[in-house]
């Protein structure tokens, strides 16, 4: 019998750890709650460079192997996210002058990142499947070595935090992190779902640039978001 799937074993474990949080840690909002477990649904389902190749293990190998490729990448989701939310955290405490900056530093980037996938064109070449013997190991690596994995992740959880950023403490900081990784593996597994059906392949191919230039309309959607709760504030306009 093979293997089983990396993500089975740790989603039980996570949800586990998170009750135990939950039962620890004081009450906290519902809104931090939510927009951390949304910040690392959306940091996984908006399509990007582990999307692609995702996809492209899916497409050629099956579900399995994109199980582990994804069990192996959630190291760099969970590496990244904390460091993430180290940094949102710190900030604020440092002063929310400091953390509207950031928001607003953030906003700016996810608004380049949206730009960018608007006015992005498609490849030519069509992109051949490869085989990977070990989607395990590459997808531990591809999470660790992505380039883009921390300010991605550092804007994306801040445009959807900087609501609450009043509530944010390092006490909270485990909570956070354990309501984040149920969000990962949410989008694993719904990612792992679909990627072994032969028509989402097929839609993907033939739709690519509108999906592309959609995902670039939800960057920018976080841009306006990070913005919107942030720029105010430098020039002394707090909504009630």
């Amino acid at each position: 019998m093979k293997n089983p799937c990396p993500l089975a074993l740790t989603a039980a474990k996570g949800a586990a750890r998170l009750r135990r949080a939950i039962a620890l840690e004081p009450a906290m909002s519902s809104s931090l709650l939510a927009g951390a477990f949304l910040a690392a649904l959306a940091y996984t389902l908006i399509p990007g460079p582990a999307f692609l190749a995702l996809l492209g293990i899916g497409a050629g190998q099956g579900r399995q192997a994109g199980a582990f490729f994804m069990g192996g990448h959630l190291a760099g989701d969970i590496l990244w996210s904390a460091l993430a939310l180290v940094a949102i955290i710190g900030a604020k405490t440092v002063g929310t002058a400091v953390f509207d900056i950031l928001g607003v530093v953030c906003g700016l980037y996810l608004g380049w990142i949206g730009w960018s996938a608007l006015r992005a064109k498609p490849k030519e070449d069509g992109g051949a499947l490869m085989a990977v013997e070990r989607p395990l190991r590459r997808g531990l690596i591809f999470g660790l070595t992505n380039p883009k994995g921390y300010p991605v992740a550092l804007a994306t959880f801040t445009a959807l935090l900087a609501g609450s950023s009043d509530a944010l403490d390092f006490a909270g900081l485990p909570i956070l992190l354990a309501v984040s990784l149920v969000g990962f593996l949410t989008a694993d597994l719904v990612l792992i779902a679909i990627i072994g059906a032969g028509f989402v392949r097929r839609f993907y191919r033939r739709h690519e640039r509108v999906i592309v230039r959609l995902s670039g309309l939800l960057f920018i959607g976080f841009a306006l978001q990070a913005l919107w709760h942030s720029a105010p504030n430098l020039f002394g306009f707090r909504r009630a």
